[in-house]
């Protein structure tokens, strides 16, 4: 009886070309939509619009768009990340509620702290709700609630 493995060399070959090459889908939590938040501040409100989250090395990245009313000259844009640990991503799956803490950096350089939870709707679902505080200042925090979805 001759052994045969179960996957032979050229197997093997078309599947490292896939992989290099970005023939096989994203896994399931690499990409993440969050539809446009909105908080008040005083006699105004703040409309925090986020691009795809797009995770890599543990970390969710995107850039973002504050639109500030009717203060426009404190619109701002940047690029925002959120540190979401695979264990991070687990916990979510089993439906608990998951803290992360990020950073913001604006076109100007100026560095926000971010801090917030996301809660999955159900257990292994791909949606739920999302709490984001911005901390603006020592004194000024901005609170974004939003849901999110992850994109296959």
């Amino acid at each position: 009886m001759r052994f045969r493995a179960p996957l032979s060399l050229r197997s093997l070959s078309l599947l490292a070309l896939a992989l290099c090459s970005g023939l096989l889908p994203a896994a399931p939590h690499d990409q993440v939509v969050i539809p446009p938040a909105k908080t008040s501040i005083y006699i105004g409100n703040v409309t925090l619009t986020p691009g795809i989250l797009k995770r890599e090395n543990a970390t969710y990245t995107t850039s973002y768009h504050a639109k500030v009313f009717p203060y426009f000259f404190y619109n701002e844009e940047g690029q925002l990340s959120i540190d979401f640990s695979d264990e991070q991503l687990a916990q979510l799956q089993r439906g608990e509620r998951v803290p992360f803490t990020g950073t913001a950096k604006n076109k100007d350089g100026e560095d926000r702290r971010i801090e917030g939870h996301v809660t999955a709707s159900a257990p292994g679902a791909t949606e739920g709700t999302i709490k984001v505080r911005i901390f603006v200042t020592k004194k000024i925090e901005l609170i974004f609630n939003s849901t999110y979805q992850f994109k296959p």
